[in-house]
């Protein structure tokens, strides 16, 4: 009977600092595995600008079992982890950061519980945020609160790219080829039986974080805007509000002047109402345009990555 294999995909961009300690690391795990499965490396470096494709390069001379692809520059993490997973020969592939925040240690129990038939995927999420700023902590757990209540995907508080799924379910994310990608809400839509690892918060082994937090925040209205249309129904809402208002207004103002009088107008008040319109306008304008925008960019069909270079095999 032929031994399955489980390809590691690890995506990096500036990550000199820890590419041979995470391969140490990884490499050390998956010989305990030996027997259960055969195992390949694939890098995807994702267009670095230092010299982490010369060192997965060195990686790649010295082990048979390692392999790279090279972006011709960096078009960001999704597309690297897509690459990753199309390369990706194994019967199961698990995605992994190259930082070390993902543990190599839970390898093992994770192909234990696909193994036993029982589960498609084994996802991990943090139980902690112990070590990140306790601002971008605050926006992450207000993303999952917003989405899980406009979306109809699942989305689960602290959930990690790290993650193993075997074969059916990686060529249904690969059917999957938007250019605007988010892999968390994909896994979720695509389905399956999925098992949850739960670990406590793990820093990075060197180096720093290629995450801002504006670069984050971006990736949350992608996301966003990716699993739910609520977002232009804020239009709908606000010229509906906006509608009562005036007819609300219209007749106090009918019933004042009945009582009252006829009043000199008020410019701060005119002043006021017409910002205030325009605002909600342009707001709403804006939300629409971005939708827009991203069916503007899905039909220009563009390649999610441009490969340089890359391993044989």
């Amino acid at each position: 009977m032929r031994t399955k294999l489980l390809s590691v995909v690890v995506p990096c961009y500036n990550e000199q600092e820890t590419v041979a300690q995470f391969y140490e690391a990884v490499a050390g795990v998956l010989k305990t595995l030996t027997g259960r499965v055969d195992h390949e490396v694939i890098f995807v470096d994702d267009g670095s600008g230092d010299a982490t494709l010369l060192i997965i390069k060195d990686i790649c001379s010295q082990y048979p079992d390692v392999k790279y692809l090279s972006f011709s520059r960096n078009f960001g993490k999704e597309s690297a982890l897509y690459a990753g997973l199309a390369k990706a020969r194994g019967d199961y592939a698990v995605v992994m950061d190259c930082d070390l925040q993902d543990p190599p240690a839970l390898l093992p129990d994770m192909l234990a519980a696909i193994q036993d038939g029982d589960f498609d995927s084994v996802a991990t999420r943090r139980v902690t945020r112990k070590g990140e700023p306790a601002l971008r902590s605050f926006f992450a757990r207000t993303f999952y609160r917003i989405i899980n209540k406009i979306s109809d995907t699942e989305f689960v508080d602290g959930a990690r790219d790290y993650r193993m799924m075997d074969r059916k379910m990686v060529d249904a994310i690969l059917k999957m080829k938007e250019s605007d990608r988010f892999s968390k809400g994909l896994y979720s839509w695509v389905g399956f039986s999925t098992k949850w690892v739960e670990y406590e918060n793990v820093q990075r082994v060197a180096g720093e974080t290629k995450w801002s937090t504006w670069r984050l925040f971006i990736y949350s209205l992608n996301g966003i805007m990716a699993f739910s249309a609520a977002p232009l129904a804020i239009s709908s809402f606000f010229g509906l509000f906006l509608c009562f208002a005036s007819i609300a207004y219209g007749l106090f103002m009918v019933i004042r002047t009945w009582i009252f009088g006829n009043a000199v107008p008020g410019y701060p008040s005119l002043f006021t109402a017409i910002v205030f319109i325009g605002g909600v306008q342009l707001f709403c304008i804006g939300i629409l345009g971005m939708y827009v925008a991203k069916v503007f960019e899905e039909t220009k069909k563009r390649p999610l990555y441009v490969t340089k270079e890359e391993s044989e095999g």
